[in-house]
């Protein structure tokens, strides 16, 4: 099969790592219309499922990915300078630099003898005429899906809230959260470790909060300077790092929801973000494109021809993912909710936070909805309600 993989993130370069390592005979090309090793971007988390389940399919990529990655095993919620509340998780989680994953990705899959072409940009599926697969993994901008808008029925909801993803060389040992409170409302950061040297960390806050404090007006230095001394206790006086535009502005983004009706169109196929998207706040982005990818390649090698191949794929795949999808818009809806939830007290917040994807939540009273936690926990009734 020769197939044509657009857009060089994880989803595409691990389909085409996958497509190998079953037929070394497929002939696959991967296009990036940017040039190599210009990608943007700080760490990516994962939890221990995904490292076992990458082991299981291409082990010599997962053991790069483990000896890149950093561990971090317990959670740590900073509320101003009310309280500091530390529990240990019990997920052990992994924190990467993106760079250096797509590095390893696009080692492995050069090693298998498929191609990368840097700085071509495809704007239409004809140029790949004599493809007999088309892989849009392209992201949420995808050119070719969005050709085919009104077949694909893709829709988008914009989130309410503003987010800005910044570096810091502050070490993150724990995946820890940051809530400070301004003259203007809440602002807060999820910050987590991804290598020896950086930390990511994702500041978030309402737009009253926003234009409040002057970050929709403020250039990226001005703008970093008043988040590094609104967080100055818990940066403990290292730098935020950011992206800024050639004109110097900063980077804060609405996160949009994507989703698709259908996944194909023909040979061309869906995967990653031109298919879904799930906000950041679970951090199953890069799962659900390697996931993407592994569904894809299954499908492919035990159907025998392409159409229900792909059929196949669209099927099983989505409804393995619709749980995730779910949760990340209730993750998304606590934040957007917070003034719901502040003002609880500290192991309350905690305990609420970490239950943020319950369809229940939502519905009850934030207090009550804690102590029918408790009295229900050892029977996991309340837990079992976030699936």
């Amino acid at each position: 099969m020769k197939v044509a993989c657009v857009g060089g993130g994880p989803a595409s370069l691990y389909f085409s790592i996958l497509m190998k390592r079953v037929d070394p005979s497929h002939d696959i090309t991967v296009y990036e219309r940017n040039p190599a090793g210009s990608t943007y971007g700080w760490g990516v988390t994962y939890i221990y499922e995904l490292l076992n389940s990458l082991h299981g399919v291409d082990p010599e990529s997962a053991r790069a990915i483990s000896e890149s990655s950093v561990r971090w095993d317990g959670w740590v919620m900073h509320v101003h300078d009310r309280a500091t509340v530390t529990v240990d998780h019990g997920d052990e989680g992994f924190g990467i630099g993106r760079h250096r994953l797509l590095d390893i990705f696009t080692e492995r899959a050069r090693s298998l003898g498929v191609r990368i072409e840097y700085e071509r940009e495809i704007a239409e599926e004809e140029e790949l005429a004599d493809a007999d697969l088309v892989v849009a993994g392209d992201g949420i901008n995808s050119v070719l899906r969005e050709r085919h808008s009104d077949h694909f029925g893709t829709q988008v909801a914009v989130g309410r809230n503003v987010y800005l993803w910044l570096g810091t060389t502050k070490i993150f040992e724990s995946f820890t959260f940051a809530f400070v409170e301004t003259e203007h409302g809440w602002i807060w950061y999820y910050g987590y470790g991804f290598g020896k040297d950086h930390s990511t960390c994702v500041i978030e806050c309402a737009p009253e909060t926003w234009r409040g404090l002057g970050l929709d007006q403020a250039n990226e230095a001005d703008g970093l300077a008043l988040l590094e001394k609104l967080f100055a206790q818990i940066l403990d006086g290292h730098p935020l790092i950011g992206r800024a535009h050639s004109d110097g502005r900063a980077h804060w983004l609405n996160f949009r929801t994507l989703t698709n009706r259908k996944w194909y169109h023909g040979n061309l196929v869906l995967l990653g973000d031109a298919a879904h998207t799930t906000h950041y706040s679970i951090g199953a982005g890069t799962a659900l494109a390697l996931g993407d990818a592994a569904f894809l390649v299954n499908a492919l090698h035990e159907e025998t021809a392409l159409k229900p191949a792909l059929a196949r794929y669209e099927r099983e795949r989505r409804a393995v993912i619709r749980a995730t999808q779910r949760a990340a818009r209730y993750s998304a809806r606590w934040y957007e909710s917070l003034p719901r939830y502040i003002n609880l007290p500290p192991w309350q917040l905690f305990a609420l936070l970490g239950q943020r994807q319950s369809v229940l939540l939502p519905h009850i009273p934030p207090r009550l909805y804690y102590r029918l936690d408790q009295v229900a926990g050892k029977l996991g009734l309340t837990r079992a309600a976030k699936h």
